[in-house]
């Protein structure tokens, strides 16, 4: 499994960083959303994502932004990608592409069958996919809510158009799992290394990181 690629979400400390990087993720998140705990300020993102070691991925999470806050972030904050976790429409992706010239990953909320589609409208528009579980109605959050959706609507289906994460309830414990049911080559956590809301543990990315890239000990 040495060729699955692992995004750690939601960092919001040097050590958070660091260790993230020494694990060997391919990817750092940071989230721009004020309801979040894990949400950064652009200062603060600007330091941690000097940080990143070269060749990492630096993430930012946004949800339903407008082109001014897009347009703050991604003057204060050097980075590689948009993630947009809210309800961006196919054109709202497209437009993000060409107006800040970076990739775009989309999130889509996976609850059951009658979600799937979506995945292809987006296949159509975004760079990547981020297939995560579908929140509650009337969460706070779009995501990070440390909830897993049913890995089996995803077994099989290998031929979207884009690359594609799976996120949602990972755990070290369950990754491998996730992996194994839905074919996945990327997957994101950020609820599933953390002891307390907004709190990553050194530890638990650690071993989540060991567990994805199939590594002992």
């Amino acid at each position: 499994m040495s060729d699955i690629r692992v995004k750690i979400c939601g960092l919001r400390t040097a050590d958070d960083i660091e260790t993230a990087a020494k694990a060997g993720a391919a990817y750092v998140g940071f989230v721009f959303f004020a309801k979040s705990p894990r949400h950064v300020s652009l200062e603060d993102a600007a330091e941690l994502a000097a940080l990143a070691p070269m060749g990492v991925c630096k993430v930012a999470l946004t949800v339903n932004a407008s082109n001014s806050e897009l347009d703050a972030i991604t003057a204060a904050v050097p980075l590689d990608m948009l993630q947009l976790h809210g309800s961006e429409s196919p054109e709202r992706v497209t437009e993000i592409k060409a107006r800040y010239g970076l990739p775009v990953m989309k999130a889509i909320g996976i609850a059951d069958e009658a979600d799937l589609p979506q995945i292809d409208i987006y296949s159509a528009v975004a760079d990547q996919l981020l297939i995560d579980a579908k929140p509650p109605k009337n969460a706070d959050l779009p995501g990070g809510n440390g909830l897993a959706f049913d890995w089996r609507l995803l077994a099989g289906r290998k031929y979207w158009q884009r690359p594609w994460m799976l996120a949602g309830g990972l755990t070290p414990e369950t990754v491998n799992e996730g992996i194994r049911m839905t074919g996945t080559s990327q997957v994101d956590v950020s609820s599933g290394v953390e002891s307390a809301p907004g709190v990553k543990d050194q530890a638990l990315i650690e071993s989540f990181t060991r567990s994805a890239l199939g590594k002992q000990g």
